[in-house]
């Protein structure tokens, strides 16, 4: 009985991605979800200069501003090493007072 249910549930349920269905009439429908934009985290992208500030000032040697920033790789090292015992959040620091530590192929949206 649990199977049958569930198969139900399935055959009944849309997908999110565009699906072409057939109409009575021939006519092929497309449905889309056009949702790309209703996460909060998709609408607001972009990343703050301020907010890399405040983390590479406060927890730099755990690499938290390489994460936000989008350079995993990077802040995985620094986690490990704690920031280079300092020195290399101390240069990640100045370089994002500079301006020249940008997000991972994206710019700042909100600068000083």
């Amino acid at each position: 009985m649990a199977l049958l249910v569930t198969l139900g549930a399935l055959t009944v349920s849309y997908a999110s991605f565009p699906v072409q269905r057939a109409a009575d009439n021939n006519v092929t429908v497309v449905e889309s979800n056009d949702d790309d934009l209703s996460s909060p985290a998709a609408v607001g992208g972009g990343k703050s200069q301020i907010i890399a500030l405040i983390l590479c000032a406060l927890v730099g040697g755990l690499g938290v501003h390489r994460f936000y920033l989008g350079y995993t790789w990077q802040g995985i090292v620094q986690l490990l090493t704690l920031g280079g015992c300092g020195v290399w959040s101390l240069i990640d620091l100045i370089r994002i007072i500079t301006g020249s530590l940008e997000p991972k192929n994206d710019s700042y949206t909100t600068t000083f």
